[in-house]
């Protein structure tokens, strides 16, 4: 064991050096101080950076946002934004570029997600744009064609009925029948709302603030296999957690987020860890996910300490592989992390 942690961590500087060396020049500058701070030296590295992804890093033109893993089809959705560019690309699992979207019905994606199993097949993206087809949460087919539009393009607000948006930053999608979208990153909502199949509204929870049910700017969400839904509270520096039947509050962690707060929750494909990253930090934690019931403190396991300037902002997970792939939009590039 001692010995695989070893080699594990020996791969990690490596893979870290050879990114400074590719990273140098240009929009990808990283200092080379930041080696020193690439492991958490009191906790256990469980990832390593692997240094050769993607391919051709200059394929990714914009600045991505976020990153959505087809683990059937071994594929990796990368959402950005930019002048000119492709607001989806699309790449393989070994780094390769495969194929842009041609669609021109995004105008700034922030969130992307991936449903795929064996019968569905869709690609939603959460458009916090201020353009004709901003503030919407739409899915397409894994070619980039329209399916479907939740939200009133265009237009930000509040109401339920029609369906409108202010800027919603993610959506997580359990099941066949459970959507849930956080609607926050306009500061006007700071809302969590779950959908039913048929995309109806089945409950409800926010308001601006720093009561439990309450949020500032919530960034991302996620589902576990305990029947609990959490929800990285940006602007409160916490992650709080709910019932997913009733949406019932169950708890919150904050003191792992002093220094910034939390811009993405996802699971590891084990589901023993969240993964979080923290932007203006530079910054990825792993957490250790408690069983069903009250959550207890939060409890850092590992953590990865990217270059200065890097700033993580959303991440994806592998659940066949494990590989976690990280939207940084300091190094304007998205990079994929393998298990020790």
């Amino acid at each position: 064991m001692k010995l695989k942690s070893s080699i594990c961590i020996s791969a990690a500087l490596v893979s870290l050096a050879l990114y400074v060396l590719l990273h140098s020049d240009g929009k990808h500058k990283v200092r080379v101080k930041s080696i020193l701070d690439f492991l958490s030296p009191a906790s256990p590295q469980l990832y390593k950076l692997d240094a050769g992804w993607p391919r051709n890093p200059a394929s990714i033109k914009g600045v991505p946002y976020d990153v959505a893993v087809d683990h059937l089809n071994s594929l990796v959705y990368v959402a950005q934004r930019g002048d000119n560019v492709s607001k989806v690309l699309v790449f393989t699992e070994d780094g390769y570029f495969k194929t842009a979207w041609k669609t021109n019905t995004l105008d700034m994606p922030h969130g992307i997600f991936a449903v795929i199993d064996e019968d569905i097949k869709s690609i939603w993206i959460t458009d916090v744009g201020q353009g004709p087809y901003g503030h919407t949460v739409k899915q397409y087919s894994p070619s980039g064609s329209l399916l479907k539009t939740l939200g009133t393009p265009g237009i930000a607000g509040s109401r339920l009925s029609p369906l409108q948006f202010d800027q919603p930053a993610d959506i997580f999608i359990k099941g066949e029948d459970e959507v849930y979208i956080v609607d926050g990153d306009g500061g006007m909502n700071n809302r969590l709302l779950k959908l039913t199949d048929d995309f109806s509204l089945q409950w409800i929870l926010g308001g601006n603030g720093t009561k439990p049910c309450q949020f500032f700017i919530p960034h991302s969400v996620a589902v576990d296999d305990m029947g609990r839904v959490w929800v990285a509270d940006r602007g409160n520096k916490r992650i709080q957690v709910f019932d997913t039947f009733l949406g019932e509050y169950i708890g919150s962690w904050d003191t792992c987020f002093l220094e910034d707060g939390p811009y993405s929750v996802r699971f590891t494909a084990d589901k023993k860890y969240l993964v979080v990253v923290q932007l203006n930090i530079s910054r990825m934690l792993f957490l250790a996910v408690p069983p069903v019931g009250g959550i207890g403190d939060c409890n850092v396991v590992s953590t990865i300490q990217m270059a200065d300037g890097v700033r993580p902002h959303l991440v994806d997970i592998n659940v066949r592989t494990g590989s976690i792939y990280v939207a940084e939009l300091g190094a304007e590039q998205v990079h994929k992390y393998v298990p020790c």
